[in-house]
Parts: C-alpha cells; sequence; structure tokens
C-alpha cells in the first residue's frame, strides 16, 4: 500500500486540460509518461524516476502521468503502444524521449534539467521544439500560396540548413539520440517534424536524378516509412551550419565513415548503403531550395535570401525566391554507386 502512495505522489496524474495548465505552469522541469488506457503508465522506468527525484530534489524537477484519450492536446498519440515522454519547462516543449530507454531518459532528463537551471539563472535560452503529434498545423505537402496572412511555421535571420533522419534510423528507434547529438554538437533545431514522405513529393525533391537506374529505388526507401525533418541553424563556432552539419553526419557510405569518421552519425547509424541514417543539404542554395520545397511556409530574412540564379521554387515569388535544385550527393548517388 505505501508503494502505491509512493508511485502516485512521484507522478501526478493529468486528467483534465485544468490540470493540464496547471502543469505547464510549473517551475522547472516537468516529464510527462503520456499512455493508453489499454495498457497503462510504463512502469519500468518509475524506478528511476523516483531515484532522480531523490537526487535532484522536489523544486526543479517534477514527473506527470496523462492518459492520451482524456486530452484533446494529446489526441494525436492515441494508439500508440510505444511509450512517450514529454519533457516541459516553462510551459514550452524541450524533449521527446519515445520508447523506455531508461540510459535515455536519464541523460535528457539531467541534460534538460541543468539547461533549465541555466535558463532560471539568467544564463541561459530555453531551446523549445515543436513534437509534429502535438502541431494542428497542416501536414499536407502544398506549394499553394496561403490565403491571409497567416503567421509562418518559424522564421530565422541566420543560415539554415535541412536534416532528415531517414525511415532506417527511426524504425530502429535511433531518432531521439540522434537529436540529442545534434543539439549537444551546437546546433539549434528550429523545426522538428516526423513526416511519412509520399512519392509525390520525393520525385519532386530528386527530380534531377529522374533519369537514374537508382531512382525507383530511391523513392521507395525514403518512402518506407517515417523521417524526422529538422530545420538546423547554429549560433556556436565558426563554421557555417551546412559545413558542420555535414561534418557530424560523416560520408555518405556507413563503412567509409566508420573507418574515416567513427564519431559520426552515418557511423554510428547507418548500416550499410544506402542506409546511412541522415540526409543533408549539400550547401546553402540547395538548404534553401530544399527547405522552400518541404516548408512552404518557412520565412527567411531578406539577407539569407540572397540566392544565386536559378529556377523558382514550385510557389515561390519575387527575386528574393529564385532558389537553385539540389544535386544531392547523398541519397540518389550513393543508390546509383551499387548499379553496375
Amino acid at each position: 500500500m505505501g508503494s502505491k502512495k509512493k508511485e502516485t505522489a512521484l507522478q501526478v496524474n493529468i486528467s483534465t486540460q485544468e490540470l493540464w495548465d496547471e502543469m505547464l505552469s510549473s517551475k522547472g522541469l516537468t516529464v510527462v509518461d503520456v499512455y493508453q488506457g489499454w495498457c497503462g503508465p510504463c512502469k519500468p522506468v518509475v524506478s528511476l524516476f523516483q531515484k532522480m527525484r531523490m537526487e535532484a530534489g522536489l523544486d526543479l524537477l517534477h514527473f506527470a502521468l496523462a492518459e492520451a484519450d482524456c486530452l484533446d492536446v494529446l489526441e494525436k498519440y492515441r494508439g500508440r503502444c510505444e511509450p512517450t515522454f514529454l519533457f516541459y519547462a516553462g510551459g514550452d516543449l524541450v524533449a521527446v524521449v519515445r520508447g523506455a530507454d531508461a540510459p535515455l531518459l536519464q541523460k535528457t532528463i539531467l541534460d534538460q534539467l541543468e539547461a533549465e537551471k541555466r535558463v532560471l539563472a539568467g544564463g541561459g535560452e530555453r531551446r523549445v521544439i515543436k513534437d509534429e503529434a502535438l502541431s494542428n498545423e497542416d501536414e499536407c505537402f502544398s506549394h499553394e500560396k496561403d490565403d491571409g496572412e497567416d503567421e509562418d511555421v518559424v522564421a530565422s535571420e541566420k543560415a539554415c540548413t535541412l536534416a532528415i533522419i531517414k525511415p532506417d534510423a527511426v524504425v530502429h528507434g535511433k531518432m531521439d539520440e540522434i537529436i540529442m547529438k545534434i543539439q549537444e554538437a551546437g546546433f539549434d533545431i528550429l523545426t522538428n517534424e516526423e513526416r511519412t514522405m509520399t512519392e509525390d513529393e520525393m520525385r519532386l525533391f530528386y527530380q534531377r536524378r529522374a533519369g537514374e537506374e537508382a531512382f525507383e529505388k530511391l523513392l521507395h526507401y525514403m518512402c518506407s516509412g517515417p523521417s524526422r525533418l529538422l530545420i538546423l541553424t547554429r549560433t556556436e563556432g565558426t563554421e557555417d551550419v551546412v559545413t558542420a552539419w555535414r561534418t557530424l553526419m560523416g560520408p555518405c557510405d556507413p563503412d567509409v565513415a566508420r573507418r574515416e569518421q567513427p564519431d559520426s552519425l552515418r557511423a554510428q547509424y547507418g548500416t550499410e548503403m544506402p542506409f546511412n541514417a541522415v540526409h543533408g543539404s549539400k550547401d546553402l542554395e540547395d538548404a534553401r531550395w530544399e527547405l522552400a520545397l518541404l516548408f512552404p511556409r518557412f520565412k527567411f530574412s531578406h539577407k539569407v535570401l540572397e540566392a544565386p540564379l536559378g529556377r523558382k521554387a514550385a510557389g515561390a515569388e519575387g527575386p528574393s525566391k529564385v532558389l537553385c535544385f539540389p544535386e544531392d550527393v547523398d541519397e540518389a548517388a550513393e543508390l546509383s554507386c551499387q548499379s553496375p
């Protein structure tokens, strides 16, 4: 009986919108276990949470339970059997961990708790992410101009690049680890969305490769399951964001990456060609084109949009939206190199 009381006190049960709003206003870091009514909360992590709560104290680290069916804000989590842990600070979503991965949960809690302490002390800036499952935005692929003056998904005055965590890495449960390594490397994640890419999207994305023998294999691979699409920028270091991201990815062939850059993402998470875990834009021009294509409401400053001459991205207007098609030497080239 005493054990049950301890568990209930450890994780506050959030069953109404009012309690959800109250949770968002809590000071410090709150870890929410989003669960399904038919399977219940994730029990294996309770002892870890108890241990961390004792070490961190009661003031800045909180744990909560939320049944997806009870809250409209969690509607898109309904029916998912995989445990999902949402990390909130200052009312904002700052991290997501999927699966009962105790080492990853512990590391994420410690990292986010330290980050929030810096924010509260006035020495840091909270890094907010957006989880696709909580987004009410239209995720359909469209290049039509929006009516009215709708807000943009995100805006940036700094150079940005596109990062894609590919279906092979997502299906093997490596997405959260990769995102953590991206953040640890000094990148800011402006947008973080999960999408299953459609064939039409990928045909347009890779249209310069349409004549290659491996083109259809490339399309099948990239549409085979959910991918994670990130918009990255960078505030640390002297290296530009595109070069820094390509360096972190490593060589496109995972075997080459393991020999030449064993600490790179492709060395750690890629398996064999073409399953190399991540994609990155080739250069700034390709990054602008890819972002305009996959995030048509993404807004750049006029300075960032100073692109060289090229073809217009679909739906773009005016000279500031002139962008170049990507060569994309990653996926298509690495697939074609397998051909005789």
